[in-house]
């Protein structure tokens, strides 16, 4: 599943689903129509499945749990994959273990909330970390952050990657044809920012320092490619020399024409816009901030510190009025970017999918990641399902969903066995944090009354609220979002899955689905 659909986390689920079609696996993504994900899936031959869910927090977040749990049960995948924060949520509360689960943040979703948000987002990290098999983290800085805030886990590191066959250097001709092709004058200083118009993207500080690059280079042009909730406030406030070209299927020609690439993020998991502007031959300014700091440095460009205006348009003056300075930069970049083959990322994903499913069931099939006791499979009494297992298919789902107010992007892959039940909807009456977060039981069910893939649920014990066990009346969590005194507040946003299934005489699988890492 995957929400966004569009940006980095869409793309990245793409190549996924799209690599998993050449392994032989029976794939399907699961996502909202809308946006690019869906004719992109067309395009490979990737089968679409419509997981409506919407991207902003509220009680229509319900319902999603409810075709989750449907997804669950007709497609009876073996593995389950979430990414970002509302698929690692609501796959999480539903799965519980269950299933062999890889959780993927693409950004963790504390990072994105502020205030009393941030905190139960960081409780529930922590609690639910004992439901995935493996936590991948796509760079080392991801990791670090995890282990400084005590969230707990079989944390393995499998960094982003860059189609090398698609972005590859861009020389003086592709330059200039592509500066022809936009309308961009030969000789004019050209920054480029490609993203999601956010807050966590950081385009309202690339704006500010704009200002005081044009006081020195009124030449100089800015062109921000994307698409998002701040596009049209920033749009109005923009000054001379900027232009926004809204959201494009392919960046190639924007990267192509620039003379700098820049990024300034306010957090970041491993942005692929970074990998992508490296392996095109651009110098890249981004924010010194975990991810970002893995792959710019002196050689490749300039890392400034995060939200520093005057040094982020030192950094851009520096290299628009010193082309020279840039193009070596560049030279330096598509160098680095050989070490970040995507193709290297998706044999690792599947070597961790293989390796939950055979600790899940004991055969040793692949690599085995996951701790004793995190994760377990389902099996029907016709048929296996489990790698390594005689039966009638290995099946993969993948979710994955962009966080707003808390994670900017959330996925979930889920897979389970023919015939094997939902452990339930992570609605109102699931508890969430570790027994050690004060006040709180992880409870067993879910909504009272609810029947879901044959598992019966308890009635709350707490009425009104719903969560049994709980220590802290009030206090829990609401399925899919983080409720304090019966207030949703919200923890993520959106939502999208997909399903793999391998042939009987492969038996293995992974499926993927990508929002926030994202772009």
């Amino acid at each position: 599943m995957t929400q966004p659909v569009d940006g980095g986390v869409g793309a990245y689920v793409a190549a996924v689903a799209a690599d998993q079609v050449r392994r032989g696996w029976h794939v399907a993504v699961a996502c909202p129509s809308e946006g690019r994900l869906r004719p992109h899936l067309a395009e490979l031959g990737v089968p679409w499945l419509d997981w409506r869910a919407g991207r902003s927090p509220g009680p229509a977040d319900l319902a999603a749990g409810l075709r989750l749990g449907r997804l669950l049960r007709d497609f009876a995948p073996d593995a389950v994959h979430l990414h970002s924060a509302k698929a690692g949520l609501v796959g999480r509360a539903v799965i519980r273990g269950r299933i062999p689960t890889l959780f993927q943040p693409h950004g963790w979703s504390w990072l994105a909330a502020r205030g009393p948000v941030a905190g139960m987002a960081l409780a529930w990290e922590r609690a639910a970390a004992r439901w995935a098999g493996v936590l991948v983290c796509v760079g080392e800085g991801e990791t670090a952050t995890a282990l400084r805030h005590d969230v707990r886990g079989n944390l393995v590191i499998v960094r982003n990657g860059v189609d090398l066959r698609r972005f590859r250097p861009a020389g003086p001709q592709e330059r200039a044809a592509a500066r022809a092709r936009h309308g961009v004058p030969e000789f004019a200083p050209l920054a480029v920012c490609v993203g999601r118009v956010t807050r966590q993207k950081g385009q309202d500080l690339l704006l500010a320092a704009w200002e005081l690059v044009t006081k020195d280079c009124q030449a100089a042009r800015l062109v921000i490619v994307g698409d998002g909730d701040l596009l049209e406030g920033l749009r109005s406030q923009a000054g001379p020399g900027v232009h926004f070209a809204g959201p494009v299927a392919d960046p190639r020609s924007w990267y192509a024409a620039a003379d700098v690439v820049v990024l300034p993020s306010r957090w970041e998991g491993l942005p692929l816009t970074a990998l992508e502007a490296l392996a095109t031959g651009r110098a890249l300014v981004a924010s010194d901030v975990p991810g970002l700091a893995e792959v710019v440095g002196d050689r490749v460009g300039a890392a400034v510190p995060a939200e520093d205006v005057e040094a982020l348009a030192g950094a851009l003056l520096l290299r628009l009025a010193q082309p020279e300075l840039a193009a070596a930069e560049g030279r330096a970049g598509a160098l680095l970017a050989l070490a970040y083959d995507d193709r290297v990322v998706f044999d690792a994903l599947a070597e961790h999918t293989l390796g939950i499913l055979g600790s899940a069931c004991g055969t040793g099939f692949g690599t085995s990641t996951a701790p004793t006791g995190t994760a377990t499979a389902g099996r029907s009494e016709g048929g296996g399902g489990v790698a390594g297992v005689p039966g009638e298919g290995v099946g993969v789902a993948a979710i994955s969903t962009d966080g707003v107010g808390v994670s900017e992007a959330v996925g979930v892959t889920v897979a389970e066995t023919p015939a094997a039940g939902v452990a339930g909807v992570g609605v109102t009456g699931l508890g969430v944090a570790e027994p050690e977060v004060a006040g709180l039981d992880v409870a067993e069910p879910i909504v009272a009354g609810l029947d879901v893939a044959g598992l019966d649920v308890a009635e709350p014990d707490v009425p009104g609220v719903g969560v049994p066990g709980v220590g802290v009346p009030g206090v829990g969590v609401a399925g899919v979002g983080v409720a304090s005194a019966g207030v949703t507040v919200g923890v993520a946003e959106g939502a999208g899955f997909s399903i793999a299934r391998k042939t009987a005489d492969e038996r293995g699988f992974i499926e993927h689905c990508q929002t926030p890492c994202e772009q």
